[in-house]
């Protein structure tokens, strides 16, 4: 019962939406580590790693689901 309410605060599908600019400020920040972090990977192995990918990919949904709401 406690993931039920914690996934629906996450994916901001509550009764009322709490659209919170801390997830905003979160999500900025660890894309811009994936992205930095990503560039190096891809210079010292010369070919892309798909995990910054991911990340990025991962917490841009997250962030659609929490805009998406009205």
């Amino acid at each position: 019962m406690a993931f039920k309410r914690w996934f629906l605060y996450v994916t901001n599908n509550e009764e009322v939406s709490r659209h919170e600019e801390e997830f905003d400020i979160a999500f900025f920040v660890v894309n811009t580590a994936a992205l930095v972090f990503g560039s190096v990977m891809f210079i010292y192995f010369n070919e892309p790693q798909w995990i910054p990918v991911l990340i990025i990919e991962y917490t841009w949904a997250l962030d659609s689901m929490r805009h998406n709401r009205p």
